[in-house]
């Protein structure tokens, strides 16, 4: 991977998904992780929410305010809080209108492998952060990665957010950080998607919020380039992934303890999978 790209902490964050009204709680959020982020001067930050949730499990459950609506929220987030945006795309037609807000598209995992999706986005001049699918090894999603660099857009990153194992559960192999790392990609840890429950709780999916912040160390002290992890001021009242959203006052405590853990792995980091295995 470049030089830019290995030597940069990149630290993605925020409400699952957008309010269904210029809400509060959409620009509150920023500015508090605005405000923890300027404590850590070596870490890239994006403000992640989406503006449609095309994925929920039940078509009762909240979606989202929609591509025009919630642009124009992020746009605002974006002017006047001054942070650098992500948010996911899951069609090939959404992919240019989101680029000229957005400073980071992202590729859902569950669409990590629509070739039409990933073409569209490598042809924007924004990084591409792919989720890596529940369903997929770990270094078949270089695949993915290969479809949006064919484009011209070498920008590409890759998150870990857990495997499918049994029934409504997930389970992240740290392996899959240096073997993903082994293609030239850096790999971003999804701390809370990665303790989903998908489905368990009927209609909904349930989480254990609780593992985030150790998965989170965990995958640090393994050498990621990066977090993602969504976050609110009120969990449980969150419109998407209530479970397993952290509190924001988690945020600074938990980021502090895994910079620091950065900073030691770095003293000591091997150059390569080969010579840490």
């Amino acid at each position: 991977m470049s030089n830019s790209l290995q030597s940069e902490f990149i630290v993605i964050a925020g409400p699952c998904i957008l309010e269904n009204n210029r809400g509060e709680v959409n620009f509150e959020t920023a500015r508090q992780l605005k405000a923890i982020m300027a404590q850590f001067p070596e870490v890239k930050f994006y403000f992640k929410s989406s503006y449609d949730k095309a994925n929920r499990s039940s078509i009762n459950s909240y979606r989202g305010p929609g591509l025009e609506e919630g642009l124009q929220i992020l746009k605002e987030i974006k002017d006047s809080v001054g942070v650098s945006i992500l948010t996911d795309v899951h069609w090939p037609h959404e992919v240019a209108p989101v680029a000229e807000v957005v400073d980071m598209i992202q590729i859902p995992a569950f669409l990590c492998r629509q070739t039409d999706l990933l073409l569209e986005a490598g042809k924007t001049t924004i990084p591409v952060n792919i989720k890596k699918g529940q369903f997929l090894a770990p270094l078949d999603i270089r695949h993915a990665a290969h479809k949006v660099k064919s484009m011209g857009n070498e920008r590409v990153y890759i998150t870990e957010r857990g495997t499918t194992f049994g029934y409504n559960n997930l389970v992240v192999d740290m392996r899959a950080i240096p073997m993903v790392q082994s293609l030239d990609l850096p790999i971003i840890l999804d701390a809370t998607h990665s303790v989903q429950l998908p489905g368990g709780a009927g209609e909904t999916t349930g989480g254990n919020r609780e593992y985030a912040p150790l998965l989170a160390k965990a995958a640090v002290a393994v050498g990621c380039n990066g977090l993602f992890f969504e976050t609110h001021p009120e969990p449980e009242k969150g419109l998407s992934d209530a479970s397993n959203m952290l509190p924001l006052h988690w945020v600074e405590p938990m980021l502090k303890t895994c910079m620091k853990i950065r900073a030691l792995v770095q003293q000591e980091r091997p150059s390569s999978l080969a010579e840490a295995l």
